[in-house]
């Protein structure tokens, strides 16, 4: 792949995700609207983050750029070592696809397409031949208790079975990170619970997790917690005792 010349040695230790000094930078109504005002940020692999702010305060622009649906005004974003500000549109959409699984709060399913089908896509719009992808698909289905619900379409699913097949769709390709955007706001509190619960066995077994949210008792989960305002980085902590409110510092409380 022609991305691939962009990478550094992989002996030179390196994060998962490098920003330095980024800006993003839009045109809206004859303005330009600062999103992010000069952001260096390192997360490395297997780490669980949080992305935290108000609405307005950056995090969603982060997001994107973290995903490689954007890139930065000024400023260096590495994504698993390699520019993103470099790639073609192509090459761009084949690293989303092989180093990056998406999970988002409306699930984004095809409502008359069935939960196989919906985890296999990712197979289907890789650039290089996934082998057996009807077998992949069922093995991620298998580990969220999904199998049985195979051939169902998204309105035969609950809310957090949706999710799940969701998460097994953002694993197939075996990506490096998953990035959630607010990944239980559409779901009730218990089954919240349950999705967050699925993101910490990800993390144990060694996935590298972000997470946009603007809600605390979700943050909570995560290991550090990285909080946006005004296009700047206000807080990056680690969270002592993850799962527990009582342990968030006082600026992602605010």
């Amino acid at each position: 792949m022609k991305h691939r010349q962009h990478v550094r040695d992989a002996s030179e230790r390196q994060p998962l995700v490098r920003l330095r000094e980024v800006t993003r930078v839009y045109p809206m109504g004859g303005e330009s609207v600062r999103a992010l005002a000069g952001v260096s940020l390192d997360i490395e692999q297997g780490e669980f983050v949080a992305i935290m702010g108000p609405s307005g305060s950056g995090k969603s622009t982060m997001m994107n750029l973290i995903g490689a649906l954007d890139v930065p005004t000024t400023g260096h974003l590495e994504i698993n070592g390699v520019d993103i500000a470099r790639l073609s549109s192509d090459e761009q959409a084949d690293l989303r696809n092989r180093t990056i699984g998406f999970v988002f709060q409306q699930f984004n399913l095809l409502p008359r397409t069935s939960a196989l089908r919906q985890v296999m896509l990712p197979c289907l719009y890789a650039r290089e031949r996934v082998a057996k992808p009807e077998g992949i698909a069922r093995y991620r289905l298998q580990q969220f208790g999904l199998l049985e619900r195979a051939e169902h379409h998204p309105n035969q699913l609950s809310g957090g079975q949706q999710q799940r097949v969701a998460i097994a769709r953002a694993l197939v390709n075996n990506p490096k990170i998953i990035l959630a955007d607010e990944p239980t706001g559409a779901l009730d509190s218990r089954t919240s619970a349950e999705i967050m619960e699925v993101f910490a066995r990800l993390n144990q077994q060694g996935m590298t997790i972000i997470i946009v949210t603007h809600e605390a008792d979700v943050a909570a989960q995560a290991r550090r917690i990285v909080t946006f305002r005004d296009g700047l980085i206000v807080a990056d902590t680690m969270v002592s005792h993850p799962g527990r409110l009582e342990s968030l510092p006082k600026a992602v409380m605010s």
